[in-house]
């Protein structure tokens, strides 16, 4: 009887471990599932050079959202980027959607712009965007004269 009991315990606590290395993983990894707080908006893109899946979204500087989907779309020739967006943040059709660049490293995020227009649904497109600046691009322009 106690060697049944014992067995028991070690795999109780075996389970415990394994359901937290899980929480962990899907919590450190910022793994988003079954996220119902958030809502799809699509902005289209000349150029997203180097952004990235799960890059923050951010207005006057507050994270509200993450980048969940990046594609280009073979009507427009463009990058469409999907944004998830928290249900408590109300958009106008008159956001801006610009590719900005975090710290020294490099790190690319999309900043947004909110204007004075009427409220946008879940799903709408965003068109008025700023492209990425490409840092390669304008050094190699300076250094061949192309500025």
């Amino acid at each position: 009887m106690k060697k049944y009991s014992r067995e028991t315990m070690v795999g109780i606590f075996v389970l415990l471990g394994f359901l937290a290395i899980a929480y962990m993983s899907i919590k450190l990894g910022n793994v988003h599932l079954f996220s119902e707080n958030d809502y799809p908006i699509i902005a289209k893109f000349n150029d997203v050079t180097g952004l990235k899946l799960n890059a923050p979204v951010q207005m006057y500087g507050v994270e509200m959202g993450f980048v969940s989907k990046i594609s280009i779309d073979s009507d427009t020739g463009m990058a469409s980027v999907t944004l998830r967006i928290r249900k408590d943040i109300k958009l106008t059709d008159d956001t801006i959607a610009s590719v900005k660049t975090s710290g020294l490293i490099g790190d690319k995020y999309v900043k947004l712009s909110r204007g004075g227009g009427d409220p946008i649904n879940a799903g709408a497109v965003l068109r008025d965007t700023e492209s990425s600046i490409d840092l390669e691009e304008l050094i190699s322009k300076y250094v061949f004269g192309g500025v």
